[in-house]
């Protein structure tokens, strides 16, 4: 499975739900607080910037917003919110493609950095960050803790989420740090829907050393957009990374 098989037409039109998931105000809410109180009144930009999920409540926030994204179906949603003139989005990958001007934030939300499948485009995205940012900007990755702990011996997979009408599953491949979230849907018939995304997951340590490999150092880490303590039992973290100001 690659990104443009992944983020088609279909799973553009499925992905916005307003008032509940990820777009519940309780989720979105604190995160466009958090950046638009990070970009300091300078312009942000957002590797893959999807439907605009952030970027659009963050751009009524009075932040410039611009955004690269990979998927055209998912640009084509976007544009049913907001127009090129109001949030600027480049056709590529977050890892290399390029955005006009500079930045006093860039950032990464929901896991996404996960999408990229290997360490090289995972550090190159480290890079790419880097030189969009202007002295003293800031990097912010949302990012799921692995549930490695979570597995017995001999057992490959686990149930992150249960409730009526969906069960999230996730199966490592440890050797390869590699993971297939299967998301599967279903009402009172026989039948159910099932999509599946691939990712390479990454320890928070690990993560901080990409940064220091693209002259970054760790700002701060929290458990969520909130504030909330990191520890060892959470099981997300936003992390903001800083370019020094001089």
């Amino acid at each position: 499975m690659n990104q443009e098989e992944i983020w088609d037409v279909d799973a553009a039109q499925r992905y916005d739900t307003p008032g509940t998931g990820m777009f519940a105000s309780e989720i979105l809410e604190p995160a466009v607080d958090r950046l638009a109180e990070l970009a300091g009144g300078g312009a942000a930009l957002e590797f893959a910037i999807g439907t605009g999920r952030v970027a659009v409540p963050l751009a009524g926030r009075g932040v410039p917003v611009t955004g690269i994204e990979l998927s055209l179906p998912m640009i084509r949603q976007l544009r049913t919110r907001a127009d090129e003139a109001t949030i600027p989005v480049i056709v590529g990958d977050m890892a290399t493609s390029v955005a006009p001007g500079e930045y006093t934030l860039v950032y990464l939300v929901y896991n996404t950095i996960s999408n990229l499948l290997t360490q090289a485009e995972q550090v190159e995205c480290f890079g790419n960050a880097a030189r969009h940012l202007e002295p003293g900007g800031r990097f912010v990755i949302e990012l799921w803790v692995p549930e490695l702990r979570k597995l017995p011996p001999g057992q490959t997979g686990t149930v992150w989420q249960a409730e009526p009408g969906y069960i999230g599953l996730d199966t490592y491949d440890v050797l390869r740090q590699h993971v297939v979230s299967h998301h599967f849907r279903f009402d009172d018939s026989k039948e159910a829907r099932l999509t599946r995304s691939p990712h390479r997951y990454i320890w928070p340590a690990e993560l901080d050393l990409m940064a220091q490999l693209a002259g970054f150092e760790l700002e701060t880490r929290h458990a969520d957009w909130s504030g909330a303590e990191f520890t060892a039992e959470s099981r997300s973290h936003v992390s903001v990374y800083r370019i020094p100001p001089s």
